[in-house]
This record gives C-alpha cells, structure tokens and sequence, in this order.
C-alpha cells in the first residue's frame, strides 16, 4: 500500500485520477450489466439537456467566438503564449497536423459525405430535394464543423497555454481559475474541473473508437467482404488501438507528430483524387457559393433557435445542439492538445493558425466529398448514395466515381487506411491529455501512465460494444450521450476561463518590453497541480 500511495503522489494528482478511474469503471460496468437502462436513461437525459438548455448551449458557442475573434484583432493579440523570446517548437506544417488530426479528422472521414446528404434530404426549413435544399445543406455542414466549434476549443486552449508557458501554472483546465480564484485551483474547486474534463474527454474518445471502427468495418467489407459485426469492430479496435499505444509511448515528437503528419499527406491525397476524378468544375463552384452563403447567413444561423416549430426544435436537438454539447464535451482533450503544442506562438498567430485554416480546410473537404455526392444524387435519382448511412457513404461515394473498378478498390483501402489513423491520432493525443489531466497538469507523464490510458480507451470501448450486442441495448448510443451531456456543466467552465484570462490579459504587458512576462495576480509557480510553489 505505501508502494501505491508513494506512487499516486509522485506521479498523480490523486484526487482526479482515482475519482476519474472510478467513474470510469462504474460506467462500464453499468453499460456490461444493464445496456438498456443505461441507453433509456441516457436518451431521457440528452433530451432533457436540449430542451431545457438548448438556449444556452446556442448563446455560450456565439459568445465563444465573438470572444476568440475580439481577442486575435485585439492588442492583446501579439502576446506571446509563452515567454516574449520563446520560438515555436514545431513548424507550421507539423503543428497545423497536430492540431487538425486531433480536433476533427475522424469526423470529417466519417461525416463528410453522409451529413450533406441528410440534409439535402431532409433540411429544416425547405423542402427536400431541390437545388435551394443542396446549398442549404453545405451551409449547415460548415455551420457545425466551422468557426463556432474551433472557437470553441480556442477558448480552452488558448487559457490553458497561456497560464502554463507564460506564467508557469500546470497545463491544467483549472490553471485557467487562477486570476478568479487563486490558490483555490490547488483544492476541490480545481480537482472538480479536472475531472469533468477527464471524463468528457475520455468517454468522448471511446465512443469516436467505436465510430470509427463501424466505418472500418464498412470499408474492409466493400473491399474484402469482411462481415460486419461486434466482433470485427472488437478486433479493429484492438489493433488501432496498438498502433496508438506505439504512437503514444514514443512521444510526442517522434510519434503523436509523425503519425499526424502522415496522414494529412494521405487526407489530401485521398481528397485530391476525388476532386479530380469526379465534378471538378461544379466542385469549385459549389465551393464559391456555399462559402458565401455560410458567411452572409451566419449571424442568424448562429442564433437560430426554432422556438416556435416543433419540427424545427427536433431537428435543432438531433444535430446542432448534439454537435454544440458534443464539442464542448471533447473540448478539455483538444483544447489541452494545441495548447501543449502551440508554446511559442503570439495569440494571434495561434487563432489565426487553430481557427481559419481548420475552417478552410473543412470546408474544401466537406465540398469536395459531400458536394460530389450531392452532385452525383442530384443526376440520377437511384443513386445508392440518396439513401446511404454514416458508415457506408464514403465508400459508395468512391465506388461512383469514373474509375476502373481496381482503382477504386485501392482508393476504397486508402479511406480505410485514413479513417483508422485518424482513428490512431486522435486516440494517441487523447491518452497524452488524460495523462495531464491525472497528473496535475505535468506535460511530460512517465511511460506508464501514457500506456494505462491509451489501453483504457480501447478497452472502454470494446466492452461496450459487447454489451450492446449481448445485451441488445446501446451502449455507445448511450455513452454518446453521457459525453454530450457532460458538455452542459463544462460549457460554464468555459465561460469562467474566457473571463479568467481575459483578465489576466489585462495586466499583461502588450508586448511586454523587457522581454520579462509579468504574472497575472502574481501566480505562484507550480509544477504539479497538488504542489504549490514554495512561499504559497
């Protein structure tokens, strides 16, 4: 027992990582014993989030970024995160597949083609169908994977770097509660944060796992006939989840960066091939025009509600504010992530670097695959891809292409080999930021601890989805949920942050002369989060 305590004081925060561990664990064995209950609550509960605080998820994503936009045209802007003479640690190439891998690769494999789809399908406003229904279903794609989300993840992102590497704070959510409340980061206040940002964060990354390995499976059987069911979604879980475990264990450097980088090269050409092989010229143009028609609409977009439309108001529940809670929910994990690799970089730099290029790229990637199905759909009617799932749409997609049919099986292998490593990426950073998280904001955790949380992951997914065969409910469904919902009382943590640092920004120096950072409210150096400087 001394062995273990010594251990847990050394190398963890105890408080976070054993209520965390807890939590996790009984979570996973409600999903292995009761399935059902568990689904049946987790949907009461996603609907009771969403119609009760519907209007606050919509106001706080707005706020968010009006708030990172006010921040990069601000003074504020040339501030370094980091101390005035640091330079960036990575490159621009390498830091921009980091960051971009982490915070939304799978979803675009995933979504990419079947969520313009269904809402040229079915759009909330319109009818189906028609050529108003295409453009309004690209401006509602870039509406939830575009500026609010990334904004979003600024916001914790730029407080956690910012506190960390120019004040010398653990990297740590609660770091960013220090102008509020002091000392009071060290104590339950902060624990408590800590943990909802591991258990948003962690859950969020099972059920990506799970997501992922059903649009593997998919892919394997359109190439190889492989069946599809839970045991082969088990075993792609298990083997990405090796390849994250190697990721993870060779760092950051040498691993997380190289991994990353690999796969923005087999993104683009993946996308590239596409955009060749099928509508070119309507790409472009479609591009132009739903661009513009995001930009010009975004304002009432942004606050768009359907108060008075029942119809409107389950829509807005099933996507936008699943999206919103979604996002928050996953924000301590990306936000954590670029602020680790960001040192160096002046607020500006990071916003415009973390905000519009992701942006330009989503949009280019949902345009080129989403705007070549729809163009695909709207020529021929019986098109399989009218009709086609989350899953499956990818591939039915690439096997509409004018390609020779042993083309399109690589190109078909290619998406597999995509989807699983940005499966791998984003489950590799995500063990490197529950590391932090448990460890009291320390950005360099012992092997260890990398590994219990990157085998964790994938263990929490496996068993969940052998429950939801076994049991006959919906685990991940359910665990989807809990992570939504866990985005509702972090989403007034991040509030909090976006008034903690802009107050700390205020006594800051702009820049500051004599290269020397001035702390704000002279915040005591830390290295641990259960740890306080000397003289605290």
């Amino acid at each position: 027992m001394s062995a273990i305590r010594s251990y847990l004081n050394t190398h963890t925060n105890p408080p976070v990582f054993i209520i965390s561990a807890v939590l996790v664990l009984a979570f996973v064995v409600w999903g292995v014993v009761a399935p059902g209950t568990l689904d049946e609550l987790a949907g009461g509960l996603m609907s009771w989030t969403t119609e009760t605080f519907g209007w606050w998820y919509i106001a706080a994503m707005t706020g968010f970024m009006v708030f990172v936009l006010f921040l990069m045209f601000s003074p504020y802007g040339r501030i370094k995160i980091g101390k005035d003479d640091e330079k960036p640690e990575w490159g621009t190439w390498s830091w921009f597949s980091m960051l971009f891998t982490a915070g939304m690769g799978i979803g675009l494999v995933f979504y990419g083609v079947a969520e313009p789809i269904f809402h040229y399908n079915s759009p909330p406003t319109m009818e189906g169908g028609t050529d108003a229904a295409a453009f309004e279903a690209m401006k509602i794609t870039f509406f939830h994977w575009g500026l609010h989300p990334w904004a979003m993840y600024l916001v914790i992102g730029l407080s956690m770097g910012y506190f960390c590497f120019r004040h010398d704070l653990p990297l740590r959510p609660a770091s960013a509660f220090y102008p509020l409340i002091g000392k009071g980061v060290y104590g339950w206040v902060g624990n408590t944060i800590d943990i909802l940002a591991v258990f948003g964060t962690l859950f969020g990354l099972a059920t990506s796992l799970g997501l992922g390995a059903s649009q593997i499976n998919a892919g394997l059987s359109e190439v190889f006939g492989i069946a599809q069911n839970a045991t082969v979604q088990v075993l792609i879980i298990a083997a990405v989840t090796a390849v994250a475990v190697t990721s993870v264990m060779l760092g950051l450097g040498s691993g997380v960066r190289r991994l990353s980088v690999v796969n923005m090269y087999l993104a683009l050409l993946l996308a590239a091939v596409v955009f060749v092989a099928g509508p070119t010229l309507f790409i472009l143009e479609f591009m132009i025009g739903s661009t513009g028609n995001y930009v010009q609409t975004l304002p009432s977009t942004s606050l768009r509600l359907f108060s008075l439309s029942n119809e409107g108001s389950d829509w807005i529940s099933s996507w936008t504010l699943f999206y919103w809670g979604w996002w928050i929910a996953w924000s301590p994990f990306v936000g954590m992530f670029i602020a680790r690799i960001s040192r160096g970089r002046t607020i500006r730099q990071f916003i415009a670097g973390a905000l519009f290029a992701p942006v330009g790229v989503s949009i280019a990637w949902f345009t080129v695959f989403g705007g070549s199905a729809l163009k695909m759909i709207m020529g021929d009617g019986s098109s399989p891809l009218a009709d086609a799932g989350t899953t499956n749409a990818m591939f039915l997609l690439l096997e509409e292409l004018p390609l020779a049919e042993a083309f399109t099986t690589l190109l078909s292998l290619l998406a597999v080999i995509v989807v699983a490593i940005f499966f791998a990426t984003s489950s590799d950073s995500g063990s490197l930021v529950v590391d932090m998280l448990t460890n009291g904001g320390d950005p360099h955790p012992i092997w260890q601890q990398r590994f219990f949380w990157a085998v964790l992951e994938g263990a929490v997914a496996a068993i969940l989805l052998v429950a939801g065969a076994a049991g006959g409910g919906n685990p991940l469904s359910a665990l989807q949920t809990a992570a939504v919902t866990s985005g509702l009382p972090f989403s007034v943590v991040l509030v909090f942050m976006a008034w903690g640092l802009l107050r700390a920004l205020r006594r800051d120096r702009v820049p500051a002369p004599t290269g020397a950072a001035q702390h704000p409210d002279h915040a005591p150096q830390a290295s641990r989060a259960t740890q306080p400087a000397a003289g605290d």
